[in-house]
């Protein structure tokens, strides 16, 4: 059956959509959505059907790191240690466009990540990535809709084109940016930018 694809605000979301995607994502499906920099593949991070199929559409195996999407900085503390210059970097600049690579909590579901010990969080200035994660109650494993090695989907409806039978819903917000999040990895010493995106390096340091 092929995806759903709907118009959102990404300002204003309605909802009813939010609920919507919130329902598949709790019936192990998987849905595309806007964040602040480019378009997330997600999925619920306690189903591992929904994770299985996001490993497919992306061609990767478990070993390959995805995102952890929470809503605002408080509940990280629960799915990852968070070193010191850590929370004093992560307070100053979330929500914004940087991903942060974690040593893992023990309590994560490390079943359904093929058992790591890092991971990446996210907390996005996105209205609709804010309003999934409170609608869901936890958190979204998310990574970028594949597109080649460097590149990613810009445009909702050329996702549509390409996935829309391995893809549950897609959140139309527009056209977005094609850059994406800035990655700062904090489990070595010290710490290391492995990606520069969209976040600001300097506001990282200041």
């Amino acid at each position: 059956m092929a995806a759903e694809i709907q118009y959102i605000d990404i300002y204003n979301p309605e909802w009813e959509q939010i609920m919507q995607a919130v329902d598949i994502l709790q019936h192990g499906g998987v849905i595309v959505y806007p964040t602040d920099t480019i378009y997330g593949l997600a999925a619920d991070v306690y189903s591992k059907e929904a994770i299985e199929k996001i490993f497919k559409i992306k061609k990767i195996s478990g070993q390959k790191l995805m995102s952890f999407i929470f809503a605002d900085f408080s509940g990280v503390a629960d799915w990852a240690n968070i070193p010191n210059g850590a929370f004093r970097m992560m307070r100053r600049v979330l929500p914004g466009p940087y991903t942060f690579i974690l040593p893992a909590a023990k309590g994560i579901p490390r079943s359904l990540v093929d058992k790591r010990t890092t991971i990446g969080v996210r907390v996005p200035d996105s209205e609709v990535a804010r309003q999934l994660v409170t609608e869901l109650g936890r958190p979204l494993l998310s990574t970028s809709v594949p597109e080649g090695e460097d590149e990613f989907f810009t445009d909702p409806q050329e996702i549509y084109a390409l996935f829309q039978q391995d893809i549950d819903l897609i959140l139309d917000g527009g056209v977005m940016p094609t850059v994406p999040s800035t990655i700062v990895d904090f489990t070595v010493d010290p710490p290391e930018i492995l990606r520069k995106g969209a976040g600001d390096i300097d506001a990282l340091f200041s």
